[in-house]
């Protein structure tokens, strides 16, 4: 599964967004820079997500939506198309138009 797949079956789940998981942990003290395994507990605690998808979350929130460029442009399942991740909902995501 792509990084961007993550975030997307996240908000499916959730009915939230990865930028408003990114506003709702600032609220609970979680700034940018913030070790990601207490942000990947309480979205696991608070929002009963799994490990893998609290852990892209936690991504975004700690580190912002840039990603490293191992899986960039790579093919298959864990391929991502970009090395910036699209934080405004799947429903809105240009790169999913098509």
């Amino acid at each position: 599964m792509s990084f961007q797949a993550y975030l997307d079956n996240a908000e499916a789940q959730t009915g939230l967004t990865p930028r408003q998981f990114i506003a709702l942990a600032r609220e609970q003290g979680f700034a940018e820079g913030a070790k990601a395994g207490p942000v990947i507990a309480w979205l696991k605690e608070a929002h009963g997500l799994g490990h893998g998808h609290a852990a892209a979350l936690a991504h975004v929130i700690t580190k912002g939506p840039k990603i490293g460029a191992k899986h960039v442009g790579k093919a298959g399942p864990h391929g991502d198309a970009s090395d910036t991740l699209w934080l405004d909902g799947a429903a809105s995501n240009p790169a999913a138009a098509g």
